[in-house]
């Protein structure tokens, strides 16, 4: 199996391996990390997971919680651009608003949803304990929270979102309500009760 280069990728020369992927290597890292959590995985249940050897994970990693980073920076990056491309869909700040929950529905339900959320994991499992994890827990969160409080502000502009709804707040509990159904979806639930979730949370907007 390949080394994996600085960039991400392992040049094909003579007599060495076929190129591999960095990024599909830690999309396969990210969904062990989900289903087993950090403390649970071991760098040979890695190396099966990526495809590749523990030297190799050697090789380009320092470390297990190296690895666990890169995915966990992988995981964040391509679940910010799927966001985004669900929420671009909606004509309206409500419109977006309800497709971003319902992005969160999809990935709460059915078997996407047993497999956890890797920054709930991260914030339950390493962020009391590991500073850089803890301000990458937070940072994501925050994100989330200016992202669904953005989609209320362009809704009371839009007048699809009246206008006295506190949007602070209101974005913090969709916040606290989402990051609760990546938990609860853990224990199986069906796409039509995280829909119900969705609808109950838009009363919010009155």
């Amino acid at each position: 199996m390949s080394d994996i280069a600085p960039t991400g990728s392992v040049a094909r020369g003579p007599g060495r391996p076929r190129e591999y992927d960095m990024d599909e290597a830690l999309d396969r890292a990210v969904v062990i990390f989900r289903q087993r959590g950090y403390h649970a995985t071991s760098i040979s249940e890695l190396a099966a997971a990526m495809g590749l050897t523990q030297g190799s994970i050697y090789k380009a990693f320092k470390d297990k919680r190296a690895v666990f980073l890169a995915a966990f920076d992988r995981n964040k990056a391509v679940r910010a651009e799927k966001l985004a491309r669900a929420v671009a869909g909606g004509q309206t700040g409500l419109q977006r608003l309800r497709r971003a929950l319902a992005f969160y529905a999809d990935a709460s339900q059915g078997a996407e949803g047993v497999q956890g959320c890797l920054v709930v994991g991260s914030a339950t499992e390493l962020a009391i304990l590991d500073a850089e994890m803890a301000e990458r827990v937070r940072a994501a969160l925050a994100r989330n929270e200016t992202l669904l409080a953005g989609l209320i502000a362009q809704g009371q502009a839009d007048g699809s979102i009246p206008a006295e709804v506190d949007r602070a707040a209101t974005a913090r509990t969709m916040l606290c309500l989402l990051q609760g159904m990546r938990v609860v979806g853990k224990t199986g639930r069906s796409r039509p009760e995280m829909d119900a979730v969705v609808e109950v949370a838009l009363r919010l907007l009155g």
